[in-house]
């Protein structure tokens, strides 16, 4: 075939709403990291946070996203895709509208009637209800609207819009943060994802296909969940136990809860669970790592290497890395089995921040955050390989909307984490380059503990364990 054919091909293979949704995907992508960029500058210096709040609001907004993209894809099915985008730029309008109004004067009533931290916390939870729509309907359009000798092409546009908006996020965050103010970056990212919503409205059309399976329900959904989980009457309830319990605490900050009763709640929680959730589980930890680039690096530059540094900028390295790399680097590394790739990408992505602890500058932080992308490159397509040769034909999509879990839940620990590792290294002992000593430990136990679970229990795996 020759190079007009296959430009031929392209060219006709793509109906209208395949590049609607993918293009309002770059807005959507543009809006989120843009706001995470600033986030926690925007928590500690402009409504005085502390580091350690910081650092557990910060993960919050990064990981409920991917805690409800589980059932958002169920939810999108049944709403219809053009619905469900509508209604999803929408919320994600007045989510972001909110977060950029935390200390207007408007809201002073709400915002003195109940505890702040409660109150900035349910506010940043708004945006994942929107995003976890957007995924599904973007993905499921690609494939719906995609003719099939083109349908891989369609899912490399896909993955190249979210990278360009993810790139030209932080670069549109530093425009806003230094021309209009911090709080304003979260008002241009509501104006972004608002227009999203009229080019929705006037030029997407539902894709169909003869043939398409009808959408699963919320409860079956749910089913899928609990069987996936393992042991889901213990697991489950416990989960809830832990959730109230953070909860109570944003409520009233000066009460603590023991190490103990933490640690007993994980032993029950890992008890109940399958062999399958035990590789996620294990997995976290590769995304406690990857999020310190937003939620203690921006800080970091600001408090110890240049408080007038333009922190959001340095934060396109990695976005930009991986658009530039990521063809180069996965045929460099295709030969490499899948699982031994994700060890791999884990043990680069975590010895990237030994860099800035050395070399603790501007130029530092963005060789750490190139090495961190190049180790992002090398395991992402893989883990996702890996997941879908375990999922059983049937429950496919229940196990790859399962993929996303380590990404949430890596956001919520190491938001607290890296809170607390910069209160105690930074504020207590003045001592900020043990702050990325501390988060490549995590980084390389992770790797060591997925190659044990690789040489034991990995190799039978290859069928779910309930």
């Amino acid at each position: 075939m020759t190079i007009s054919e296959r430009f031929h091909e392209i060219r006709t293979g793509f109906e209208q709403p395949f590049w609607i949704a993918n293009i309002s995907e770059i807005f959507e992508r543009l809006s989120y990291y843009g706001a995470f960029a600033s986030l926690a500058l925007y928590l500690q210096e402009k409504l005085s946070f502390s580091t350690e709040q910081t650092g557990t609001l910060t993960g919050l907004f990064g990981g409920m996203v991917w805690f409800l993209a589980i059932f958002g894809g169920a939810a999108a099915d049944r709403l219809g895709f053009r619905r469900a985008l509508s209604i999803a730029y929408l919320i994600l309008a007045a989510a972001y509208f909110l977060i950029g109004s935390i200390g207007a004067s408007w809201l002073a009533p709400v915002r003195n009637a109940v505890p702040l931290g409660l109150f900035v916390g349910c506010i940043l939870i708004l945006p994942a209800l929107g995003v976890s729509l957007v995924k599904p309907c973007v993905v499921g359009t690609t494939a719906r609207a995609s003719k099939e000798n083109v349908r891989s092409i369609g899912y490399s546009i896909y993955y190249t819009m979210v990278n360009i908006g993810g790139a030209a996020g932080p670069y549109f965050a530093s425009w806003a943060h230094r021309h209009l103010g911090v709080e304003n970056v979260y008002r241009v990212a509501a104006l972004s994802v608002f227009a999203m919503f009229f080019v929705v409205l006037f030029f997407f059309r539902e894709p169909r296909k003869a043939g398409d399976a009808p959408p699963p329900s919320i409860a079956t959904v749910a089913r899928n969940f609990c069987v996936v989980v393992g042991n889901y009457r213990l697991v489950l309830p416990v989960l809830l136990i832990a959730l109230l319990l953070r909860v109570g605490l944003w409520i009233y900050p000066k009460y603590t809860v023991p190490w103990w009763v933490w640690c007993g709640l994980l032993v029950l929680v890992l008890a109940g669970i399958s062999r399958f959730m035990w590789f996620l589980v294990l997995f976290t930890g590769y995304w406690i790592v990857f999020w310190q680039q937003y939620i203690s690096l921006p800080g970091y530059i600001h408090g110890y290497i240049n408080a007038n540094a333009d922190a959001e900028i340095v934060l396109v390295t990695d976005g930009l890395t991986v658009i530039t790399l990521t063809l180069v680097v996965n045929f460099l590394t295709r030969k490499i089995p899948a699982f031994q790739a994700v060890i791999l990408g884990t043990v680069i992505t975590s010895a990237s921040w030994l860099i800035l602890a050395f070399r603790p500058t501007i130029w530092g932080a963005v060789l750490s955050l190139f090495v961190l992308a190049l180790g992002e490159i090398i395991q992402a397509p893989r883990y996702y390989e890996y997941i879908s040769r375990l999922a059983p034909p049937e429950q496919q999509g229940t196990y790859m909307g399962f993929a996303f879990l380590p990404i949430g839940i890596g956001s919520l620990i190491g938001g607290w984490f890296g809170g607390t590792l910069v209160h105690h290294f930074g504020e207590v002992t003045h001592q900020p380059a043990r702050i990325w000593w501390s988060v490549t430990a995590v980084g390389m136990a992770t790797a060591a503990v997925l190659w044990i679970y690789d040489k034991t229990v990995g190799k039978d795996s290859t069928a779910p364990a309930q």
